[in-house]
């Protein structure tokens, strides 16, 4: 058992306002994972006043970015040295699959190298060539954003947070970040590499936290910019509060990403790619491909190749090294999926497989079984809304054009694929889709280039030097 009975505010361990103790417990069978510390609004007030201090005051921000990028080269390196033990406290936590956990501890490392990537080629300052006749040179000089309030999720803690820890830290930012209860532990875990790098005092507060605590974070007037992912009404909320006190914003919200079977498409190759694409962290992930839209000639047969895809997941424990899907985080997420699918036998759709019973020998977790619709309507709920969970809807296509309607026909934007033979084809199908990640046949995306979405899918972007410049205000210097 792990128990984390202070908060690291400012780089140091602090003791919290709250006495009593969080208790993180496994969504799989609900033993006691640990004890950790939890922060209200006191230690909000502390961490911000620490973090303000070091970027007004602090030597962070005065550091060349060389200077910067050396610490963050440090804490990846730490990183990687503690990759499997983070993938077993995070699995322990939120029930992903050990598998996935893993997969990703691991591959964070790359996520931090495309960030000090943007960071060494970032011109911090430039001269923009003179224009005929003009009498003034003219110099773009960037700086950080200020302090900011970087609030995560619980489905995949580090990612989210070193999303935004990172590139804001190169930047030159100060950071408070409000994590999730789910993920106390683990969270916490990284104030220790970020001490062991050499981050000074100040620059880096890490606060699990409920949602009342959260929203007085962005509230606070100390914090000049605000950075968070999780659902589409969370950021809705986010955004309104940001607007009212003119801060600068960046969402990654949710996602009902359409994947798109032309009738040429190698559909073995298909169900492969979409066992990761649809069904990885267990499902709750913003960019899961959950519609699947197949033209009318293959109809048929790709409802079947997805009918033995999903009856083969499998579901349990997981720790488990066989185990592909484990339980739903919390009680009320599992309620929430189940409820889905009664909603999709309710609206008229064929349930091919699985259904809202928990999986049998799992009752004492919060498991859900994998469900399949098909005959879907995209006006349906289970078809227009983000289940945030292992459960596949099919609709068919006529042509392209069709699909790329159907595609759009939607509240969201965040991700998509189309599976062909024809690269020129799917090229101009991924253009028309409104969305802000695209993927041919299940190519994996580059960490370099921007990630997030169009419309309620969020605002800004994540990753490379666009997701570095979410962080930096631009000066234009005449001289």
């Amino acid at each position: 058992m792990i128990n984390y009975e202070k908060l690291y505010i400012g780089g140091r361990w602090a003791e919290p306002a709250k006495k009593e103790l969080l208790e993180v417990r496994s969504p799989h069978d609900r033993s006691l994972v640990g004890r950790a510390a939890e922060a209200t609004k006191p230690d909000v007030d502390l961490a911000v006043a620490a973090a303000r201090e070091a970027f007004d005051h602090g030597p962070w921000p005065r550091m060349s970015p060389a200077e910067r990028q050396k610490v963050i080269a440090r804490f990846n390196d730490l990183y990687a040295g503690r990759a499997e033990e983070i993938a077993d406290l995070t699995t322990a936590e939120n029930g992903s699959a050990r598998w996935f956990t893993g997969w990703t501890a691991a591959a964070l490392p790359q996520q931090t190298d495309a960030y000090l990537r943007a960071a060494a080629v970032m011109p911090w300052e430039e001269e923009l060539p003179r224009a005929d006749g003009a009498t003034a040179r003219t110099l773009v000089h960037r700086e950080p954003v200020g302090v900011v309030a970087a609030v995560i999720p619980w489905n995949a803690p580090h990612q989210s947070a070193l999303v935004k820890l990172v590139p804001a830290l190169l930047a030159g930012c100060t950071v408070v970040l409000k994590a999730s209860p789910e993920n106390a532990l683990v969270t916490l875990l990284l104030g220790e590499m970020f001490t062991a790098a050499g981050v000074p005092e100040g620059v880096v507060s890490i606060l699990p936290a409920d949602r009342e605590t959260s929203e007085y974070l962005i509230s606070h007037p100390g914090i000049d910019k605000i950075a968070f992912t999780g659902s589409t009404g969370a950021g809705q909320t986010i955004a309104a509060i940001a607007g009212r006190q003119l801060k600068r914003v960046s969402l990654e919200l949710g996602g009902k990403s359409a994947a798109i079977v032309l009738e040429d498409a190698d559909l073995d190759a298909m169900a492969e790619g979409l066992k990761f694409l649809s069904f990885a962290n267990n499902a709750e992930s913003c960019v899961a491909h959950t519609r699947i839209l197949v033209h009318r000639s293959r109809y048929d047969e790709a409802v079947a190749k997805l009918k033995e895809l999903v009856e083969s997941l499998t579901v349990g424990d997981p720790m488990a090294p066989d185990t592909f899907i484990g339980p739903m985080v919390r009680a009320d997420q599992q309620q929430r999926v189940r409820s889905y699918i009664e909603t999709g036998i309710r609206e008229g759709a064929r349930l091919v497989t699985g259904g809202p019973g928990v999986p049998a020998g799992l009752e004492g977790g919060y498991y859900v079984t994998p469900t399949l619709f098909a005959d879907v309507d995209n006006s349906m709920r289970i078809a227009q809304e983000e289940i945030f969970g292992p459960v596949l809807v099919v609709i068919p296509f006529d042509d392209d054009d069709h699909a790329v309607r159907i595609a759009n026909d939607s509240p969201y934007g965040l991700g998509g694929g189309v599976w062909t033979a024809d690269e020129t084809r799917a090229l101009d199908i991924a253009r028309r889709i409104r969305t802000g990640t695209f993927s041919v046949n299940g190519a994996p995306p580059s960490l370099d280039g921007p990630f997030g979405g169009f419309k309620n899918s969020g605002i800004g972007r994540e990753f490379g030097t666009v997701g570095l410049s979410q962080y930096i205000e631009y000066k234009t210097i005449s001289v």
